[in-house]
């Protein structure tokens, strides 16, 4: 199996972690289910995966205006999940890693942000990148320990 890694020279990188006091099942049903992002994760309007969720299925979201279409590059059952994808000429890898320990979830995300509108721009697309993966990870939390 070939592990998906973000990339490493792109201009934005942002790598955060948070810490989840629910079981990993719900963790990973939650953020597995993409069809029901929209119900918990206020920043995305839709989002529909195209069959099963398997590595090379893709799909298709709207967040902060932008229409995404991502491919599912690695899939380990509650343990790590990469997608990525072109979006209006920014090219992003997102790796997802879950880890279980006393009755907790470790949740650490990382995504690079690559393409020309990223090197025109790279410390605003920066923050903008941390800022949605921070409200993501919030959500999330929020959301698994409400359940």
């Amino acid at each position: 199996m070939t592990v998906h890694t973000i990339d490493e020279t792109a201009p934005a990188i942002v790598r955060l972690t948070t810490t989840i006091h629910a079981p990993l099942a719900v963790v990973w049903s939650l953020h597995t289910d993409i069809d029901s992002w929209a119900a918990w994760l206020p920043d995305v309007d839709r989002a529909r995966l195209d069959g099963p969720l398997a590595p090379g299925a893709s799909f298709r979201w709207l967040t902060h205006g932008l229409d995404i279409t991502s491919t599912v590059l690695e899939l380990v059952p509650g343990r790590r999940i990469v997608w990525g994808g072109p979006a209006n000429g920014i090219d992003g890898v997102h790796v997802w890693t879950f880890e279980e320990a006393d009755g907790a979830v470790t949740v650490h995300t990382e995504e690079s942000w690559a393409g020309a509108p990223v090197e025109a721009q790279p410390a605003e697309l920066e923050a903008a990148l941390r800022a949605s993966l921070e409200a993501w990870l919030g959500h999330l939390k929020a959301e698994a320990e409400r359940r």
